[in-house]
């Protein structure tokens, strides 16, 4: 007997659509079928007509439950938002699984940085607090130790395949945060002996701080300037730079929030050459620019990078449909409005985007609705490849038997101009309210269980649970994704 039947849905997946009925049982997808095929009985089914069917959003870039970096806050130990109130909002946007961080000298008490540690740590965080599955990426800061290099090693046999690292501070007055090249290279060279992958926030370091430190001399260091010191060229730049450490090491290569043409432009080459290089957008870098920096209300539009022009965002969803970029993630950081806004200058503005439900809302109205992407390419964006790129698949980001049913109904008919009232996350603010969207996820099910359904939360934070990795070693190999 199975658990439940889904009949009658448009499933998408595997990068082909069709009419199919899905069989799940103990957490899994156990059949596919053509409508009606099924026949085994189930204690429940699901009618899905007019309903795209599509596997669960993957979040491959959220910050959750971190102190703030105190130049942004006026000197105040500020949170954000918990685990609880991230993956209630990414349960009800269709995301069913969240990859966050554990920050060296941030999320684990232990002197001597160790990966697993520190990952383990994150887990008793998110133990019990999580309507989503999650996964983390440990944190490489300022100049790792041999021991903490030596687990690198350790963490991706365990099955955390991914490290990030910074090549900037962001900004002038945080300090520790960038990692040198010569230990990114080693970094790299460990991750890629032991099978895993880099993640990289990647800005030129001396231009950023250069330009902040000379705006603040000519007193335009108005935070509206932010895309002159997060600049086109400080993405050129860093982004080659990584590639060649990358393609010397040998190593995969995940690039977090693409912004610029410059940027597309540098994977588009690389990925030409067969390396192994990924990139991701974020949904607001889709859909606003530096010139939304002028409107009245304008600071809760800022993050780190900074927008960029209108050529840029042409640029990234060309980048996106085509291929060059892989993912749509969304850098999730979210505070309140007033911490968000209060920041004046370029060393103060506060970055983040509390954006981890609307992040297929937008990408499928602006991408699929209006923009000529494919269904299957939505898919791909924001299931399949970041499941793909991070070790995940095909146990999620897939409808396939074997898979975690981890499944939405995407309802392609309504209609709806967002309301602060229909989001979820634990703020007072967000950059989408009116925003018009087209599509959205009505039902939500986590391994077969029903989570979200007619607007109801029907799952527990209980229900998440951590999630080990394994990466394909076609993706691996070259661009897999």
């Amino acid at each position: 007997m199975l658990d439940l039947v889904i009949r009658n849905g448009l499933v998408v997946a595997a990068g082909r659509s069709a009419p199919l009925d899905i069989g799940i049982a103990g957490g899994k997808v156990v059949l596919l079928a053509a409508p009606g095929g099924i026949t085994t009985e189930a204690e429940r089914v699901i009618d899905a007509s007019g309903k795209i069917v599509i596997p669960g959003g993957v979040e491959a870039h959220a910050h959750i439950h971190e102190p703030m970096y105190r130049g942004w806050t006026r000197g105040e130990e500020v949170w954000l938002q918990s685990s609880e109130a991230a993956t209630r909002a990414a349960i009800f946007g269709g995301t069913t699984t969240v990859l966050s961080f554990a920050f060296m000298d941030v999320h684990t008490t232990k002197v001597e940085f160790d990966a697993n540690v520190a990952v383990q740590d994150r887990i008793k965080v998110f133990h019990g607090h999580a309507y989503t599955d999650y996964a983390f990426h440990p944190v490489l800061t300022g100049a790792p130790s041999p021991q903490t290099l030596a687990s690198i090693g350790e963490a991706i046999q365990d099955g955390t395949v991914s490290m990030k690292v910074f090549t900037t501070d962001v900004t002038t007055g945080q300090r520790g945060i960038r990692i040198d090249h010569g230990s990114i290279l080693e970094v790299m060279r460990i991750v890629a002996a032991h099978g895993g992958i880099v993640m990289a926030h990647a800005e030129d370091d001396d231009m950023v701080k250069h330009m902040e430190a000379k705006l603040a001399r000519e007193g335009s260091d108005a935070w509206y300037n932010l895309h002159l010191v997060h600049s086109d060229l400080s993405e050129r730049v860093a982004f080659n730079t990584v590639i060649d450490l990358a393609r010397a090491s040998g190593a995969a290569l995940y690039f977090a929030h693409v912004t610029a043409a410059e940027g597309v432009q540098a994977l588009a080459q690389a990925r030409s050459r067969g390396q192994a290089v990924y990139g991701e957008v974020l949904h607001n870098y889709l859909c606003f620019t530096a010139e939304d920096y002028h409107k009245p209300d304008s600071g809760k539009y800022q993050t780190y990078p900074a927008l960029k022009t209108e050529a840029d965002r042409q640029a990234l969803w060309q980048g996106l449909i085509d291929g060059a970029l892989s993912t749509v993630a969304t850098d999730e950081y979210t505070t309140s409005y007033q911490i968000k806004t209060q920041g004046k200058t370029v060393a103060t503005a506060c970055g983040g985007h509390a954006g981890i439900e609307t992040r297929g809302l937008i990408t499928y109205t602006e991408g699929v609705v209006k923009g000529g992407m494919t269904l299957e390419r939505f898919v791909e964006v924001f299931s399949a490849n970041p499941a793909r790129i991070l070790g995940l698949y095909p146990q999620k980001g897939m409808i396939a038997p074997g898979s975690d049913a981890d499944i939405v109904l995407w309802d392609p008919n309504v209609r709806r101009t967002l309301a602060l009232s229909d989001l979820h996350h634990d703020s007072d603010y967000s950059i989408w309210e009116g925003w018009e969207v087209q599509g959205w996820p009505a039902t939500v099910l986590l391994r077969g269980k029903v989570m979200v359904e007619d607007g109801r939360l029907a799952g527990s934070p209980a229900d998440g649970q951590f999630v080990k990795r394994r990466m394909l070693s076609e993706v691996l190999a070259h661009p897999g994704a």
